[in-house]
């Protein structure tokens, strides 16, 4: 039986797969002004790099969310980023429970310091800190596509909090 958190990310991630699977790479790799200039395609290679930083840290306990690939193939053709959220969902669904249960050091740059301090954290709380930063930039996403008139699925970019009190108040 799958962990429910590690279930989570991989439907957050499944929802990706479904509207970038059937999507015309002019669409995935077109800058934006709605998002800064950034694409469909940068946000979801940002998502994934997240993931991988992770899935390379979660056995070690060691989680360096600046050791991203930055892969331009990812960014630019839907194919190979759907290829690279099957994976990284294969590689989550994976993770023993004794690892999910491990405690974690993270870093990651803050912008100040040029140090980037090491920081307690958990496996099960990063998959959290992956969920809520995956939503964040699904949400870009989303608007992006809305503005060039490319439909998708109302739940996505919604955070989950977001909606169960939708359900819950009718």
């Amino acid at each position: 039986m799958t962990d429910p958190l590690v279930e989570d990310n991989v439907a957050m991630l499944a929802q990706a797969v479904r509207l970038v699977a059937p999507m015309p790479a002019t669409l995935f790799d077109a800058k934006s002004p709605a998002s800064l200039g950034a694409s469909i395609g940068g946000h979801l290679r940002h998502v994934i790099d997240h993931y991988r930083c992770f899935l390379r840290g979660a056995e070690t306990g060691a989680i360096d969310y600046d050791a991203r690939e930055r892969s331009p193939a990812i960014e630019s053709d839907p194919e190979v980023a759907v290829a690279a959220l099957r994976e990284v969902s294969d590689e989550l669904g994976q993770l023993a429970v004794e690892v999910l249960d491990a405690a974690a050091r993270v870093r990651m740059d803050t912008g100040g310091a040029e140090e980037r301090p090491w920081t307690r954290s958990s496996v099960r709380r990063e998959l959290q800190f992956l969920l809520s930063h995956t939503v964040h930039h699904f949400a870009l996403i989303a608007m992006i596509c809305r503005a060039r008139g490319h439909a998708v699925e109302p739940e996505f970019g919604v955070a989950p909090s977001t909606l169960r009190y939708r359900r819950q108040a009718g």
